[in-house]
């Protein structure tokens, strides 16, 4: 559906904010690229449709290289790509059915036609009670309904998303990526997401992309990063996962007792690994904690587990964990 090639933009100042990026997106799929703040992802995003031009490399949009169009081409082709931002980029003098039929009448509809793709587009993003109200009238949330349902007005195939969340609080957050997701599937869209928010991550994405003083340092499965994060950056960002939703886990050092974190996918977590490794290797295992991470690909789980035995059987059960697909990390080696 997208896919990106060796892509680099370089700004007039000489600022190298996109280097070498390589990304390829499949149909349907809800595609997070998250970093910090500065790492490159907003110019990134909008690369995708021509907002910036690259410099070096590639996009294919549906095997269209975007950087090869013409004008009149490129805005035809932005007609199937809708796009959502930070602030919402509501028109103030123009009420809720207005902000949505401008996009439309940009596009060249009949007006009879606008009417009833409004109003369509009003009950889809749950507003027909607030046609007549203007931004100032709306909360953030509605703001961004409004962005929403304005984005997707000429039925795109793709809806790119420039921190749109960021400026919500949690709980409209949390409502809003539930509307894209069901939208999503209503409408079969690919869905590309910018955010510095893991949490966000966790809640819709499908796939994700780390960014990094503008380049890809790590991608995969969302479920696969946060189960074994391979970078010191990632783990900073899912260490940004709000507090009660964590378990800072304490614990007594005992020399001759390995403390290690059990890291486990979907069914296992259900799985009785603990007393199989009892009985297998004659040890006792003391739970010191742990938590359920629920993604939107995937359950992951962690423990944290003091083996407590022979020293040879603790090595021996370290070895073996990973064979029920468990992943393990020593976090004291008992010494």
């Amino acid at each position: 559906m997208i896919r990106l090639e060796n892509v680099n933009k370089i700004y007039n100042n000489g600022f190298h904010a996109v280097k070498d990026v390589s990304l390829n997106i499949k149909k349907g799929e809800i595609f997070g690229i998250i970093g910090l703040s500065g790492a490159g992802k907003s110019s990134l995003i909008r690369l995708f449709n021509g907002l910036e031009n690259l410099n070096t490399g590639s996009i294919k949009v549906e095997d269209t290289d975007i950087a090869k169009l013409s004008k009149k081409d490129l805005l035809e082709k932005r007609k199937k790509i809708g796009m959502i931002f930070q602030h919402f980029n509501l028109l103030k003098s123009k009420n809720v059915k207005e902000n949505i039929a401008f996009a439309l009448e940009v596009a060249g509809w009949k007006k009879f036609d606008i009417r009833n793709r409004v109003d369509e587009l009003l009950k889809l993003v749950e507003l027909q009670d607030k046609g007549d109200f203007y931004p100032a009238q709306l909360s953030g949330g509605q703001k961004q309904r409004v962005a929403i349902a304005r984005a997707l007005a000429n039925n795109p195939k793709i809806l790119l998303s420039d921190e749109a969340t960021s400026a919500l609080d949690p709980k409209t957050t949390k409502s809003i990526l539930a509307l894209i997701k069901d939208i999503q599937k209503k409408m079969d869209l690919t869905v590309v997401l910018i955010t510095h928010q893991m949490e966000v991550i966790r809640e819709i994405c499908d796939k994700v992309a780390v960014m990094s003083n503008g380049e890809i340092i790590e991608s995969g499965r969302t479920h696969e990063i946060f189960l074994n994060p391979q970078t010191e950056v990632t783990k900073e960002l899912i260490s940004y996962v709000p507090a009660q939703e964590k378990e800072e886990i304490e614990f007594i050092k005992k020399p001759g007792n390995k403390v290690i974190k059990l890291m486990f996918l979907g069914s296992i977590a259900g799985d009785p690994i603990l007393s199989k490794a009892v009985r297998k290797f004659d040890l006792d295992i003391n739970v010191l904690g742990g938590s359920i991470d629920l993604l939107a690909t995937m359950q992951v789980g962690h423990l944290i587990v003091e083996l407590i035995g022979d020293l040879e059987k603790q090595n021996e059960a370290i070895e073996w964990f990973p064979s029920l697909d468990v992943g393990v990390e020593v976090v004291y080696n008992g010494v």
